[in-house]
């Protein structure tokens, strides 16, 4: 897959989010890691009819989806001020799943690929070589 210039990658599971930018403007991929942002978990109840309990103890799962949903409220947020203009998000597939229920149509139309991959705590070379065999 070849990105262009300023196209943005997003990296994340469900405890791990980075954003990194491609700043080549040929073939060959070079990402630059950009600022961490912060992941707001407590405002997105993304598993609202999950419960946890002794019988049914998935508060670990329930607390990925809300990260999940904290991160597409991210990305929304950044596709609907323009500051990102072209996306691919790389996200372990349950991550990738439960973002998927909180893209915005904005969001939708800017998407350039998805890739069902955990690669978070990877090198960006890792990346760099994912997104090209893609």
């Amino acid at each position: 897959m070849q990105l262009p210039k300023g196209a943005t990658v997003a990296v994340a599971d469900g405890e791990k989010f980075n954003l990194f930018q491609n700043i080549s403007d040929d073939a060959n991929l070079k990402l630059t890691a950009l600022a961490e942002a912060d992941v707001d978990t407590e405002n997105n109840n993304a598993s609202a009819g999950r419960k946890s309990s002794s019988a049914n103890p998935d508060q670990g799962q329930a607390d990925e989806d809300n990260f999940a949903a904290g991160i597409a409220d991210i990305l929304n947020q950044q596709v609907l001020k323009g500051k990102i203009t072209g996306l691919v998000i790389i996200a372990a597939p349950k991550a990738l799943g439960e973002l998927r229920k909180h893209y915005h149509k904005e969001l939708e139309t800017i998407l350039l690929g998805e890739i069902a991959k955990d690669l978070t705590g990877h090198s960006i070379q890792d990346i760099e070589k994912t997104i090209g065999s893609s």
